[in-house]
């Protein structure tokens, strides 16, 4: 009998200690749809961009429109502490996150500003949308560079 109770305080113990899943807490959840929504966005206007979408006004219009409204989103409950991927599996947002905050702002302040350029290129033709997706992507990559571990 006590051995029974070793075996399972110590399976208690290791089920405690280990990272919880991201899909369990809300913040972390809501956070990762809204990157799902940059990336369906993203993929819309990056394909024209690279040719392999066929370049449409309209589509490219709403494409950034919608990216100009999600960097608008309230990022405030998004980002608890303890949400980052030492803490949590499933989430690629590293710790260094809510220790560089005043960088990781600035950004997040880099995108928003991305995604006004890109809003008053996308519609005015394949020439105009080229570089302000390529300056988008920039301001993605330099956070994800810093910010988001490796797939």
């Amino acid at each position: 009998m006590a051995f029974y109770k070793i075996i399972t305080g110590a399976a208690l113990a290791v089920a405690l200690a280990a990272p919880a899943l991201a899909q369990d807490n809300p913040s972390v959840a809501a956070r990762q749809g809204q990157f799902k929504l940059y990336g369906h966005n993203l993929s819309v206007v990056g394909g024209m961009a690279q040719g392999r979408m066929e370049y449409d006004a309209a589509m490219a219009q709403t494409a950034a429109d919608n990216l100009f409204h999600l960097t608008r989103h309230d990022q405030s409950r998004l980002w608890p502490e303890g949400t980052d991927s030492s803490s949590l599996i499933e989430t690629r947002a590293k710790a260094e996150i809510w220790e560089n905050l005043d960088d990781f702002t600035a950004k997040f302040v880099a995108l928003q500003e991305a995604s006004v350029a890109l809003q008053a290129a996308a519609g005015n033709g394949l020439d105009a949308l080229r570089p302000a997706v390529g300056a988008l992507g920039q301001s993605c990559g330099a956070c994800h560079e810093d910010y988001r571990e490796e797939s």
